[in-house]
């Protein structure tokens, strides 16, 4: 595997590509497992050197505007798991469908899951370049690795390469950037604030949410440190000047004395403010309610002992 290819497009990944093909493997997978000896065979999974993890495959749809490629959405292909042929037919229907709903958007490429790019998959990759002569491979690994913090996705591009003099196409990891719009957005937090299914309680939302919060908090300050740590490195000469890295940490810069301004400053005190306020007369309100029942409940006893025998001078 050659190393990460700098020179290529820029990709920009949507949220609902990844929830598709987690979804798809998702259902492939729990199929499986209630239904290993199905009479109709998946022909979008196969098991991968006889392992019992599912392999999911489809094609990922979008736009390609100069060398920015935009992957927007993704469906299922059929593929036969032994001979790695595509149903050409299956495929290009789709294709049509997809082209009357959405008419600028064209295959991109493919998706998988898995690890890493395996040498089969090569085969399904050439058999999309009369589609798309330069198609993408999407690959998302099912494994959960609680070490790791970045998503689980990896693109990759092809590039011919001359090996022991034969010219070969190899897989080449490429960055890629989450691009998200409003209604992305919107579904993607709805999901994050729905309410468990055990019947969770606003306290268990509330604490799900302030981890969230504080995860997020935690995963920046890394970064920044990161990016700190780097440029003192940079500065000591231990590292190489890398100018195109220095813009962007400058272009970030110049964004914080905008955050300094005299109007800035009112609007966060004046918030911060209503927001304590809110605070306090939330307190006061529930403070008032206790002593509400407690005098209620000093009352019903004062009466029980006034109905058996009198005044009785109570404490």
């Amino acid at each position: 595997m050659a190393s990460s290819s700098r020179s290529g497009p820029t990709f920009k990944l949507h949220p609902l590509v990844i929830v598709n093909i987690s979804d798809h493997y998702t259902r492939v997978k729990a199929q499986t497992q209630h239904s290993v000896s199905s009479g109709t065979a998946s022909s979008s999974l196969t098991a991968a050197n006889g392992s019992a993890a599912p392999r999911v495959f489809g094609c990922v749809i979008g736009e390609q505007r100069g060398r920015t490629v935009e992957i927007f959405n993704s469906f299922e292909m059929i593929l036969d798991p032994i001979s790695q042929t595509l149903d050409r037919a299956f495929l290009e229907k789709k294709q049509e469908l997809y082209k009357k709903v959405f008419p600028n958007f064209y295959i991109l490429g493919w998706y998988s899951t898995g690890s890493d790019a395996e040498e089969s998959d090569m085969q399904i990759h050439k058999a999309l370049m009369d589609i798309n002569e330069s198609p993408v491979y999407v690959l998302l690994n099912p494994v959960i690795s609680h070490a790791k913090k970045d998503l689980p996705v990896t693109i990759f591009e092809t590039e011919l390469h001359v090996i022991d003099g034969i010219p070969q196409l190899i897989f080449v990891r490429s960055n890629y950037a989450i691009e998200t719009v409003e209604a992305e957005r919107i579904s993607v937090d709805h999901v994050a604030h729905l309410k468990p299914s055990d019947g969770g309680s606003a306290a268990t939302q509330l604490a799900a949410h302030l981890t969230g919060i504080h995860s997020a908090i935690k995963m920046l300050n890394s970064r920044i440190r990161i990016v700190h740590q780097y440029l003192l490195a940079m500065q000591r000469g231990d590292v190489p000047l890398e100018n195109s890295l220095l813009r962007q940490v400058s272009s970030l810069l110049r964004r914080l004395p905008a955050m300094e301004s005299e109007k800035f400053q009112d609007d966060f005190l004046m918030e911060f403010n209503d927001t304590l306020l809110m605070t306090y007369l939330a307190m006061f309100t529930n403070c008032a309610s206790t002593m509400n029942e407690l005098v209620e409940k000093f009352s019903t006893i004062y009466d029980r002992h006034s109905r058996r025998g009198g005044r009785t001078s109570f404490i």
